[in-house]
Parts: C-alpha cells; sequence; structure tokens
C-alpha cells in the first residue's frame, strides 16, 4: 500500500462536533465526533480530514465500497434501534479518532444501516457499535459497550493478543449467564476491521475445472503444512508458503487443494487448559469463523492491516496458473 505524506503527521486535539450531509450541513442528523490521537498514523492510514463530508449513502452492497470520493458502509441490523460507526487510527486503539452517529430516519433503509464517508482510504481501521433490547431468551443481546466486526469485512486487523473475555456481551460475574448486560468497553481489546481496495488484476483468471472422474484433491492447513523447517520455504505459515510449494503438489499429481478454514478467526477463544502442561489451549483448525469475507491475517507473510487480502488473491492466482483449483472448507452453523 502507498504510504501517504500524512500519516506521519500527529494529530491536532479538537473537540469539535460536525454536521454535514451531501451539500447541506444544516439539514444533517448524522453526526462527527472526533478524538484527539497522541500517537502519529502508521502508513497504512491516511488521515481523515476534519471537515469529513458524510451522506446518506446506500444500502448495497453490504459491508464497504469506494464511491467517488469516499466510501459507503452498509450494515444489517433488523432490531437495532442505535448504530454508530467508529473510525481507528490503530488497531489496539480504545478510543476511536472519529465517531459517526446514523440516524434512525435517514441512514436506514429497511433492515440495513449506511452511511457514505468521505475520504476513507484502504488501510482505515473501523468497527461499529450498535445498541437494541437485551433479551438473551428471546435471541436478543445487543450491548453498545461491545465493539463489534462488519460481518462483510474483507480484512480484520491483527492484535498481537485477541483476548476472549472482553468479547463477551454480558456480565461474567453474575451467577446467571447472559442475565445482565456487560458494562465494561471492549474496543482495546479487540481487532478492527480494515477497508480494502487493491486493484488485483486477475488476468482473465478461471479455475481450471476439472472434471470429477480425474480429480485429485489434497486436504492441507495454510499454516501447518508449511510451517516446520523441513518444508523448505522462504514464508513458513503463510500463504505465499503454500505457494512455494506448488512444484510438490504438481509433482504428486493434486489437481485441488481444499484449504481448512482461512477466514479470520480467533486463535484465542478457547478457554480449556492442557491438563498436563496447565498452558491455554488455542483454536489452531478455524472451525469458529468471525469474518466470512476476510482472510486469515496471520497466514499472511505481508503483514495484516489489510496486506493479507491481497495476498490470498495472490495465492489463488498461482494455483489456477498450475492447474490446481482452489477449493475453501466453510463453516456455515455456526461461528465464534
Amino acid at each position: 500500500m502507498k504510504e501517504s505524506k500524512r500519516s506521519k503527521r500527529m494529530r491536532q486535539p479538537t473537540s469539535r462536533m460536525l454536521s454535514v450531509s451531501g451539500q447541506a450541513a444544516e439539514k444533517s442528523h448524522t453526526a462527527i465526533s472526533h478524538t484527539p490521537s497522541e500517537r502519529p498514523l502508521p502508513d497504512y492510514v491516511t488521515e481523515v480530514c476534519e471537515h469529513t463530508s458524510v451522506r446518506v449513502g446506500a444500502p448495497l452492497p453490504l459491508g464497504t465500497y469506494a464511491r467517488g470520493a469516499g466510501v459507503n458502509f452498509a450494515f444489517f441490523s433488523r432490531h437495532a434501534s442505535r448504530v454508530r460507526l467508529e473510525l481507528f487510527d490503530h488497531s489496539d486503539d480504545a478510543t476511536a479518532a472519529r465517531v459517526i452517529d446514523l440516524n434512525p430516519a435517514r441512514n436506514r433503509t429497511g433492515d440495513v444501516w449506511h452511511v457514505w464517508v468521505e475520504g476513507i482510504c484502504p488501510g482505515q481501521l473501523y468497527a461499529h457499535r450498535v445498541d437494541g433490547p437485551y433479551e438473551p431468551k428471546d435471541g436478543h443481546r445487543f450491548n453498545f459497550n461491545r465493539l463489534l466486526l462488519d460481518p462483510f469485512a474483507t480484512a480484520i486487523s491483527r492484535l498481537p493478543t485477541w483476548e476472549f473475555g472482553p468479547a463477551r456481551g454480558y456480565d461474567p460475574s453474575v451467577s446467571e449467564e447472559n442475565s445482565v448486560c456487560s458494562p465494561v468497553d471492549n474496543a482495546g481489546a479487540m481487532p478492527k476491521c480494515v477497508f480494502t481496495q487493491e486493484h488485483f488484476h486477475w488476468h482473465g483468471d478461471r479455475p481450471p475445472r476439472h472434471p470429477w472422474s480425474a480429480t485429485v484433491i489434497y486436504e492441507v492447513h495454510v499454516r501447518g503444512f508449511t510451517i516446520h523447517p523441513s518444508s523448505g520455504v522462504e514464508h513458513p505459515g503463510t500463504y505465499r508458503g503454500l505457494m512455494e510449494k506448488i512444484p510438490y503438489f504438481k509433482e504428486l499429481g493434486v489437481t485441488a487443494v481444499e484449504l481448512m478454514p482461512v477466514q479470520e478467526f480467533n486463535e484465542h477463544q478457547v478457554t480449556s487448559i492442557n491438563s498436563q502442561t496447565g498452558t491455554p489451549l488455542g483454536n489452531y483448525w478455524g472451525y469458529d469463523p468471525v469474518a466470512f469475507c476476510a482472510p486469515k491475517a496471520s497466514y499472511s507473510s505481508s503483514g495484516g492491516m489489510g496486506q493479507q487480502t491481497l495476498e490470498f488473491k495472490e495465492m489463488v492466482q498461482a494455483f489456477h496458473d498450475a492447474g490446481i483449483e482452489v477449493i475453501l472448507d466453510v463453516v456455515f452453523n455456526h461461528t465464534a
């Protein structure tokens, strides 16, 4: 991603509250609040102008997409009473740099909440807060103290440790589980969504589509297949490392690789303990996805702030160029 000259700036403190929409600020009911950040912006984030223009936006497609000089955000929630979009400068920030409260009378179409924000560039970190009923018995667990990931995000930022505890929406100190909404804010302990917009050139790429009678499938775990030094790859445990093994797959006569879950998941969500060592067990296999459209950041050799999406595409294209299909193992019956 290109480095912005403004990415080295220190953000100037401001407490201004802006209300702007389209060409007429006075007609808007969508508010932006600004919170100062004392750290310089990382290279992958371009500073959003203080006088950012905000418009109503469109309900489709869901997730994010570039539109003109900005980005459209669309988020589905049928029972929400309040939705907020928060923009962050760093993955571990506990406070958003920009906060945009959506007006249900303007920024909602059916069950979809939406807003268009000017000046958003690839690498921008974002997440949502959603309020509504907290009635676990009816399936409603809204908690405005909890930062939520966009289920249609194409990348999730990487954190050194993604704690499972702060993800709980209920208060664990109460004996009856789920009975009380947690008052703790989890923003600092949560990864953020990353807006990506790589102009990837597929060059007419098409899946090989071998006939089933001639198909040889090799099931593989992206990290496990090349993590050991004996694999002899330059980028062990990554999408790029798997690309390096394409000649090996060809030698075996493999026509398709079936990748065990590569959608983003929390490796630290397992609360079980190894009975022999006393150390926490990890989620190695990934059968608890949190974002179906986001390739696993820790499987990327080039970075976890959107670069994982590009590297994943490069891997798929490399396999297709070699005449090998790519099949994804996706878990739809539950998420983390």
